[in-house]
């Protein structure tokens, strides 16, 4: 089983990526965003920890918690101090797991912070979902409704293409077709069984 990460910028269309690898390949897609909500979840480890350190009101109301972080960047340092560890052995637990299953044979996990997170580490491959600033752009004003101003601040506050690639063993340019994006999948995945 090869484990793989995927990564890349917001709006870079990493969400389409997987759908079709779900769709054609005998995997496990873990979005670590999904695993950081399970993990703080009341009555875990992780739980307890934030509510240590920032009690439970702000724990339990969404808002009040961005709020805070968005005020504090030290106090986001803690809180991801005590989610990322935590998401990452949930993830190995969940390989683990994924490894005694037969109809197992890729395991996924896609974060936009993988390669800053130490990843790079963990994965047998570190695929990099890549797509020009315009077209981002445009995707994140037409599905999100944000502002041009809006996406550019985000993407800015990402990774550069450079630290991207450089961080990565394959790049896939989801820039022009999904079908293109398909075929370079189906070449990197070629020794691998598709489902459909």
């Amino acid at each position: 089983m090869k484990f793989i990460g995927i990564t890349g910028g917001i709006g870079a269309g990493k969400s389409e990526i997987l759908k079709y690898i779900r769709e054609h390949y005998k995997c496990r897609i873990y979005l670590a965003d999904d695993v950081a909500k399970e993990v703080r979840k009341p009555g875990t480890e992780c739980y307890k920890k934030l509510t240590e350190l920032m009690g439970e009101d702000v724990i339990q109301d969404a808002k009040k918690m961005s709020s805070a972080l968005f005020a504090d960047s030290s106090l986001l340092e803690k809180v991801n101090a005590i989610i990322h560890p935590a998401v990452k052995e949930y993830l190995l637990t969940e390989l683990e797991k994924a490894g005694k299953d037969e109809d197992t044979e890729l395991f996924f996990v896609e974060a936009a912070l993988l390669i800053e997170c130490g990843y790079k580490k963990l994965v047998d491959e570190m695929w990099y979902v890549y797509a020009d600033e315009k077209t981002r752009i445009s995707r994140l004003m037409a599905a999100r409704g944000y502002s041009e101003e809006k996406a550019l601040s985000i993407i800015k506050t990402q990774l550069s293409d450079e630290e991207y690639r450089n961080g990565s063993d394959f790049v896939i340019d989801n820039s022009g077709s999904l079908e293109e994006s398909y075929k370079a999948i189906r070449e990197r995945l070629k020794d691998y069984d598709r489902v459909k």
